[in-house]
């Protein structure tokens, strides 16, 4: 069924092509394995399944799962919920929240809430080209107001500094996204984000910050152009496809998500986001159900306590986590 033009797009669709775990177990083991089994130990290609679903090597013996090393690894829940998380996930236009999800699956808050950090750290999991070309570059920040902040600050405090870089195609419009979390506005922090996910000799357009002067020096051509100060142009006009896809940000944080992410979990988000925005054109959107599956075998799942940061449950108190 991978590539199949007429992937479900609905979800009574879906039910018809997933009736089952065993349908769901076939579709993840030709994801992971396309050229067909290989036993992670030793390398062999022949064995069979065993009645536990486990498919047991014929040289060594060793005993594989579908799911083990992937994002699905250790769960106790049907694969088929997981997939119908993820088909819900990529086919809403404006995603899925964790309440939302709460409700499609009858799931508790927090088992809906830790499957989308982990499938969204699986949307990181993926070849990142760097951008090249014309690249429109800005930054914003999100998150908590302090009374009497006004402009750009060194970071810190309950905001959150957000670097965009938008590649121009040839008609003007927006092509691919990348999004990082600089700590500050320092040049060093800035120019380093960049260096990440643009290529050098690229054309990059900023405003007038300071901080980016030192791009020439990079091995990128800098365009800076100062914004409004003394009748200069607006950020919509100089830095239209940066700009337009930060409110696109902020509008699906502040819409589906209720403005609620913030601090160490944002860098999800912004995966997801980022996920989504170079994936628009695609023909539908179940067609980036594949992809995401393609990327959830590829990374190990995070447990909860890793993900939320906090000690191990079986660490002991004196490891200094209170």
């Amino acid at each position: 069924m991978r590539g199949y033009d007429r992937f479900p797009k609905s979800m009574a669709e879906f039910e018809a092509v997933f009736p089952s775990e065993a349908a769901c177990r076939e579709y993840l083991f030709s994801v992971r394995w396309p050229k067909g089994w290989q036993c992670p130990a030793c390398g062999a290609t022949s064995g069979w399944r065993n009645v536990r679903e486990l498919i047991e090597c014929k040289a060594c013996g060793r005993q594989s799962s579908v799911t083990a090393g992937t994002v699905f690894h250790g769960t106790k829940r049907p694969l088929r919920l997981w997939f119908k998380a993820i088909f819900l996930m990529v086919t809403q236009k404006n995603g899925v929240s964790a309440k939302a999800l709460e409700g499609f699956l009858g799931v508790s808050y927090p088992t809906a809430w830790t499957w989308l950090q982990k499938l969204r750290r699986a949307m990181g999991n993926r070849p990142h080209k760097p951008l090249a070309g014309v690249v429109e570059v800005d930054d914003a920040y999100w998150g908590g107001h302090r009374k009497g902040e006004r402009g750009r600050r060194k970071g810190g405090g309950s905001k959150d500094l957000i670097l965009v870089a938008v590649e121009v195609a040839a008609n003007g419009k927006a092509g691919r996204l990348r999004m990082a979390r600089p700590p500050d506005h320092a040049a060093q922090s800035l120019t380093g984000a960049i260096g990440q996910h643009v290529a050098q000799g690229s054309r990059i357009r900023t405003d007038g910050l300071s901080s980016y002067a030192s791009l020439a020096t990079k091995g990128y051509q800098h365009t800076p152009e100062v914004i409004g100060r003394n009748g200069g142009a607006r950020a919509i006009e100089v830095l239209p496809n940066a700009h337009r896809a930060i409110s696109l940000l902020k509008r699906w944080l502040l819409g589906t998500h209720q403005g609620a992410p913030k601090g160490k979990h944002i860098g999800g988000y912004l995966e997801e986001f980022e996920f989504r925005f170079n994936r628009r054109g695609a023909r539908h959107r179940s067609l980036l159900f594949e992809r995401l599956v393609e990327c959830a075998v590829g990374i190990v799942a995070k447990p909860y306590w890793q993900i939320i940061q906090r000690r191990h449950p079986g660490e002991p108190l004196h490891m200094g986590v209170a």
